[in-house]
């Protein structure tokens, strides 16, 4: 036991208890300390609390008055421990999380509806941003970050990784023609996204064997979303996450390109948390079920 606090959580055992060695017992103390207590904290008062004598201890009017307003404050504060307890082991509350626009349109938004269900006392706050949010000040308990974590005090974990695939429209490859080689890519309109890592070159890979090149053709962009959307529509090749091209494969208005030949670089998908050691549980399901969804993301020739 330590200060003020201590002081007030022995008296009030003394009044309960009705002497200061059973409130010793109670609270695993000498009675000789809990005696020292009570006289500190009337000192600190400026008024006395109980009349002692060797075969009891009684209130003062002001001690009756002090005891009313002090078992309720420890009342109140027992209760707030549990709750926030509860918080700590039941996956409730309000859950404020930062997406990346398109990633967290296409990956995470279509789980929200029956993790919700699923945890019907969890409400979440969803922000779709592309810029790097301040987690501490902008209260997020969660935020999702593609590419590379420089703030070191964070708490970050790595929750998957996807690298990038050719894709073009059928109209396309029946216009231009199938690439058979990384090198026919050359011959090609290639649609370059200038935010990769490796731009402005492909580095593709394929059982283990390199293939570099500089993409050449009638459009370059910083959006991966407007490059396949123009690949869509007969205008190149494009080089495309795997995860966002999966419906478009799907639905035929996409056919891959050299299929097994990717980017040779993973980019990393991150939950990044506010510095701590204790992850509320309402963030701890979200994270599992982010994770889940992450590991049965498939790119379309390994379905």
């Amino acid at each position: 036991m330590h200060g003020g606090f201590d002081d007030l959580v022995a008296f009030v055992a003394v009044v309960e208890t009705g002497s200061f060695r059973a409130a010793g017992v109670n609270l695993e103390r000498d009675a000789s300390v809990i005696s020292r207590r009570l006289t500190q904290l009337e000192e600190r008062l400026g008024v006395q609390l109980l009349f002692r004598t060797t075969r009891s201890v009684t209130l003062t009017e002001a001690g009756s008055y002090y005891f009313r307003r002090v078992r309720s404050v420890l009342e109140e504060l027992e209760i707030a421990t549990r709750e926030v307890g509860g918080f700590a082991a039941t996956p409730q509350g309000v859950l404020k999380i930062s997406l990346p626009v398109t990633f967290g349109r296409d990956v995470i938004a279509p789980i929200l509806p029956a993790f919700l269900a699923k945890y019907r006392e969890i409400r979440i706050d969803a922000h779709f941003l592309d810029r790097t949010v301040d987690i501490v000040s902008e209260g997020f308990d969660l935020v999702i970050r593609v590419g590379i974590i420089r703030d070191s005090s964070l708490m970050a974990r790595k929750i998957g990784s996807f690298r990038s695939l050719l894709v073009a429209s059928p109209a396309y490859v029946e216009n231009r023609g199938m690439p058979e080689t990384p090198d026919a890519l050359r011959s090609h309109s290639c649609l370059g996204f200038t935010n990769h890592p490796d731009w402005p070159s492909w580095v593709l890979e394929k059982d283990g064997v390199q293939a570099t090149l500089r993409p050449e053709g009638p459009l370059v962009a910083n959006s991966s979303e407007a490059l396949m959307l123009a690949a869509v529509q007969g205008t190149g090749i494009a080089l495309v996450p795997d995860w966002m091209a999966v419906s478009f494969l799907e639905a035929g208005s996409l056919v891959p390109v050299l299929p097994g030949w990717m980017s040779v670089r993973e980019i990393g998908v991150y939950a990044v948390m506010p510095p701590g050691t204790l992850v509320p549980a309402k963030t701890r399901v979200f994270l599992d079920t982010i994770v889940e969804a992450m590991r049965t993301t498939r790119i379309w020739w390994d379905r």
